[in-house]
């Protein structure tokens, strides 16, 4: 009976220190977590489990830990407050991946993010048309800040007079990094050839497109491995 007991005290122990802990860090730590936010969660973690659980280790030790472990990241965002190469180095910074409407794909590598990842950030934007987009930024935490070409930004269905109905198809997504989606071709009718002819429409071939997709209005989008950019945002 005893060790029921000591794991009940333990564990609503850990509860109720990891819960000051995280009070005392901030919202920050809850929400948009940054590397540090991140590393600092699962350590923090790891420590309270064997609080709880773990009757080899001496509580009174875990608990030392802990607060070691607050202090040390409790200092660390400090520090990220005052200094800001520090804050950079710690909590990562924002990464371009659409300027000017372009994909940039050397940006994208660097950061292991991926055209899938990027498609549906977009859409949970309810951002289904790629060719919308003037700037995509990811964010240090993790999610895609966006900012809409003019044309599209602040109009409703009032406003152009739609109706409910202008949506003609869900895009179909024909080529992604460089590589032709041939299942999408199959299961929507369409042909490499009829791509080529298109490409041909703007002087492009298939080796020069990096991402391609047939919007809700059977419009194409197609972004180039050459950007024409001189100096693409890289931070």
């Amino acid at each position: 009976m005893h060790e029921y007991w000591d794991t009940i005290i333990r564990t609503a122990s850990a509860f109720v220190v990891l819960l000051i802990i995280s009070r005392i860090l901030g919202k920050q730590t809850i929400s948009n977590m940054t590397f540090h936010d991140f590393v600092s969660s699962i350590t923090l973690g790891g420590i309270t489990a064997n609080l709880a659980f773990n009757e080899k280790l001496k509580p009174s030790s875990l608990v030392l830990s802990l607060v070691v472990f607050f202090f040390i990241s409790y200092m660390v965002s400090w520090l990220a407050l005052k200094n800001r190469t520090w804050s950079k180095w710690i909590s990562g910074t924002p990464t371009v991946v659409i300027e000017h409407g372009k994909i940039l794909e050397d940006n994208m590598r660097k950061i292991r993010y991926t055209m899938d990842s990027l498609v549906q950030s977009l859409r949970e934007k309810n951002i289904f048309n790629t060719e919308e987009v003037e700037y995509a930024v990811l964010e240090d935490h993790g999610k895609l800040s966006i900012k809409k070409k003019s044309e599209y930004e602040w109009v409703t269905r009032k406003d152009l007079k739609l109706h409910a109905n202008t949506i003609k198809s869900f895009p179909v997504e024909l080529i992604i990094d460089g590589k032709i989606m041939d299942d999408n071709f199959a299961q929507n009718g369409l042909t490499t050839e009829w791509l080529e002819k298109e490409l041909s429409k703007r002087n492009k071939a298939l080796s020069d497109v990096f991402y391609a997709v047939r919007g809700t209005q059977n419009n194409l989008y197609f972004d180039y491995y050459q950007d024409q950019i001189n100096k693409p945002i890289d931070n």
